[in-house]
């Protein structure tokens, strides 16, 4: 039983190592190209997803730490220049209303 459970594991980390490999960005493979990783896993299925997860995947917590965009709005430059406009805009009614 303890046999047939460790192949279990073994073939999930085996085809947990393909699928991540496939969906690695290329940008985010390190030490060789994804295709010849994707080769090392395939064809050396135990030792191969081993050196993938030691060398060639990056961490998680690089990725996670990368930001798409602004998070606040003071951030966002959209925002701040919508404020920019809004203030002048703010300036030249009250010069009108003085004159």
């Amino acid at each position: 039983m303890i046999r047939v459970a460790g192949i279990i594991v073994l073939l999930a980390v085996y085809i947990w190592c393909m699928v991540d490999v496939l969906r690695s960005p290329r940008s985010t493979v390190r030490n060789l190209p994804k295709g010849i990783w994707l080769m090392i896993v395939v064809l050396v299925p135990i030792i191969g997803g081993a050196f993938w997860i030691a060398f060639g995947r990056t961490s998680q917590t690089r990725t996670r730490r990368a930001r798409r965009g602004p998070v606040a709005p003071d951030d966002d430059p959209r925002f701040l220049a919508k404020l920019d406009e809004e203030e002048w805009r703010r300036r030249m009614r009250e010069r009108r209303d003085e004159a």
